[in-house]
């Protein structure tokens, strides 16, 4: 069985992005990242996703004392209007994904996997910048040409089976998986409920509506 990293964060995206994995047969090691984010919740339901399908995970912590972000600052405003036009919202992490990406590469190689899967997409999101097709496409051809697999012509593949679709297409994708959307948080709050109002609970729930699947009463901590 091919060996195969997933960025794990906890959300809904990238649960449905290991189940993913694991359903294409990969033997899937997690990695789950403690960045210095506005709260641990969302760490501790990745654990949870990881252990619920019997998959390896590691929590790497990392340190990025310059901010940037209004997820790195609790004293800063969340954005809970919605995403409108081409600005990129405050909740943007100066380089995230290049940073994670960088250690999924290393990490890969280490291990000897395959492949990298992380759950980006495009369409229904935010406007991050690294959540684009044509990142993926160039980080891809930057980890080819830097690492001893690439070199050696055997590079690991960096994989984004959601990058095309929308939040409802995602839900209904990981429905058929049977991921526990109940495990997963999707809030940029760390309450004991959802907040409801922050760009993220809209999209989920706007997704849940399009999708045309009731979360239930079960499922209140997403």
């Amino acid at each position: 069985m091919s060996k195969a990293v997933v960025l794990l964060s906890g959300g809904l995206d990238s649960a449905v992005t290991l189940y993913f994995a694991k359903q294409q047969g990969y033997d899937c090691h997690c990695l789950i990242f403690d960045y210095g984010q506005r709260h641990k919740k969302e760490i501790s339901r990745a654990k949870k996703i990881s252990a619920h399908l019997d998959c390896k995970a590691q929590v790497i912590k990392i340190c990025l004392p310059w901010k940037g972000s209004s997820l790195l600052d609790k004293h800063a405003d969340l954005p809970s209007l919605g995403y409108r036009g081409s600005i990129i919202p405050s909740t943007y992490v100066p380089g995230r994904n290049i940073i994670f990406l960088s250690f999924a590469v290393s990490c890969a190689e280490a291990i000897k996997a395959k492949a990298i899967f992380i759950g980006a997409h495009a369409q229904d999101y935010s406007g991050y910048p690294d959540c684009r097709p044509e990142f993926y496409r160039a980080f891809s051809r930057a980890a080819a040409e830097g690492t001893k697999a690439g070199a050696n012509g055997k590079p690991v593949k960096i994989i984004t089976p959601l990058i095309n679709k929308n939040k409802a297409q995602i839900i209904k994708l990981g429905a058929k998986l049977g991921v526990p959307f109940h495990l997963t948080w999707s809030c940029y709050q760390g309450g004991i409920s959802p907040c409801g109002v922050c760009d993220s609970c809209r999209f989920r729930a706007k997704g849940f509506k399009e999708a045309g699947i009731n979360e239930g009463k079960s499922c209140r901590g997403l």
